[in-house]
């Protein structure tokens, strides 16, 4: 008989909390970006990974275009909302004022983000 091998669930507490500061930390040291988002005449750079994981017309356009650093230019889409628009992809978290709120939902929208296209009740007005 088979001596039965005792199993150890390990979990990382802080995982979550560490991914997400890992991801900005990435994001802001520009390390191992492979994608450059680009409109109004400026570009951003990002992970593949991020922004598949965050919205199915990136992971759709990334998956139809396989390129080892592709250039994806957004027509339409203001600059300040592709920053914003990070921000929530990488953070979990941003802040829109009242007045681009509307226009900004409707370029999150566009791009399918998670978490804005399909959920506006996740919007929290600050005080």
């Amino acid at each position: 008989m088979a001596a039965e091998q005792q199993q150890f669930y390990l979990k990382w507490n802080d995982f979550q909390t560490n991914m997400v500061t890992s991801f900005r930390h990435l994001r802001n040291e520009r390390s191992f970006t492979d994608v450059t988002l680009a409109c109004e005449g400026q570009t951003c750079k990002a992970h593949k990974m991020v922004l598949s994981a965050c919205s199915p017309y990136f992971k759709s356009l990334l998956e139809e275009n396989p390129s080892k650093h592709p250039i994806i230019i957004l027509k339409d889409v203001p600059f300040s909302h592709l920053q914003a628009i990070l921000e929530f992809m990488y953070a979990g978290e941003v802040n829109v004022s009242q007045e681009q709120l509307p226009a900004f939902l409707k370029t999150a929208d566009r791009l399918k983000v998670k978490g804005l296209a399909e959920a506006p009740q996740t919007i929290k007005k600050e005080g």
